[in-house]
């Protein structure tokens, strides 16, 4: 079992020669999308483990009822009901948490329908799903060669199997609907399997696949993400940020979901701002808005509309009244300059390419230790 698989199911590796002696283990570090178990200091007298939260594969998780009144702790593997067949799955969160999770997922407890929980998986049960994981790359990269053979415009992302060997999902990424059921007959007598085809995005496909973003953090999709919400230019408008597409960008190659993390608080300071692209009529001629700092409130003018000459910071109220006053028609004579706002610093652009030699750090005089061994010389002299 490859360690690739182990962490995206969120378990070590489980040696095959000892599945009778399976130790506990602190899966925190592995699984995706992990949740912090606050309740954990509560007696298990005092618990309610009817349900339970069970993980698979990298994102996917479901919840279970413990019919049978099994004692159950997290990273416990267990057997769990499937269509068809069984699935085997880690025990991720037990205990009273599980009905917040379910609230937070808007899963109506009274008329959802929960699917069993059948035993604690076996020795025999779990050699067959660690067989089961070691296809699972061969099995995607096949796939990926015959969707080519038949044309398709799609992009096999991952492949998981279920427990028991009798079914996979095949997760795809598509621009447009696609005919994939010769593929599902194929793959069904190649393999021997039932097969189930779902479609994700491209932020699913990067929350499944994990990485490391430009903060030098885990992929937010990776540990909390389960709901995306869109994200447009303007939220980087909003907050002054450049709209760079290779810095706005993220490992899916979409507009990074942090960049909504602090749009409420950009909105709310925002609030009384005028327009960036405002211009105020002075005796000395007209103004132009710069550049805006959005928490000291405070707007920089310059004297011509595309480079920063001659800066004015003027705080957003003082704006606001001069607005007014070249409504009613009337001239600013002197704009009240805020003294205590920051100076801002132009960075101009030079092309400082071929100035400096790339091995200028390994060229060395050839004389250079001669004549200080010969200096030395002179001086025992």
């Amino acid at each position: 079992m490859k360690c690739n698989d182990c962490i995206s199911r969120g378990c070590p590796a489980l040696e095959k020669n000892d599945l009778e002696n399976i130790p506990d283990f602190n899966s925190d570090g592995y699984a995706k999308l992990p949740v912090y178990d606050w309740l954990n200091d509560i007696s298990e007298g005092e618990l309610n483990d009817e349900i339970l939260e069970v993980r698979f594969k990298n994102t996917r998780k479901g919840y279970y009822i413990n019919n049978n009144k099994l004692r159950l702790k997290k990273d416990d593997i267990i057997a769990v009901e499937a269509s068809p067949g069984h699935d085997i799955g880690i025990v991720s969160l037990t205990g009273d948490l599980i009905y917040y999770q379910l609230h937070k997922a808007n899963i109506d407890i009274a008329n959802a329908d929960f699917k069993k929980i059948y035993r604690k998986a076996k020795p025999t049960d779990i050699e067959k799903w660690i067989s089961a994981i070691e296809m699972e790359h061969e099995v995607m990269l096949e796939t990926r060669r015959i969707t080519e053979e038949l044309k398709l415009e799609m992009k096999i992302g991952d492949v998981e199997f279920q427990g028991d060997k009798t079914k996979a999902i095949f997760y795809y990424i598509a621009d447009d609907r696609v005919d994939f059921r010769e593929l599902i007959k194929i793959l069904a007598e190649k393999f021997k399997i039932r097969v189930e085809m779902k479609q994700i995005g491209a932020r699913q496909e990067a929350g499944r696949i994990g990485g490391i973003g430009p903060c030098g953090r885990e992929l937010c999709c990776t540990t909390f993400i389960t709901n995306f919400i869109s994200v447009t230019t303007n939220s980087a408008r909003y907050q002054d940020v450049s709209l760079n597409p290779q810095k706005l960008a993220g490992q899916c190659s979409k507009l990074k979901c942090c960049l909504n993390y602090e749009l409420p608080v950009y909105l709310d300071a925002l609030e009384g701002f005028p327009a960036l692209e405002t211009t105020l009529e002075t005796k000395g001629g007209t103004i132009y808005g710069f550049k805006r700092d959005i928490f000291r409130r405070i707007i920089w003018f310059s004297t011509k509309p595309d480079s920063a000459t001659d800066l004015m910071p003027v705080s957003v109220n003082r704006v606001n009244e001069y607005i007014e006053m070249n409504k009613k028609g009337i001239i600013i004579e002197e704009v009240d300059v805020n003294k205590e706002a920051p100076e801002v610093q132009i960075i101009t652009y030079e092309n400082v390419v071929g100035q400096d030699s790339l091995t200028r750090f390994e060229d060395k005089p050839k004389n250079q230790t001669h004549k200080k061994h010969h200096k030395y010389r002179g001086k025992r002299r």
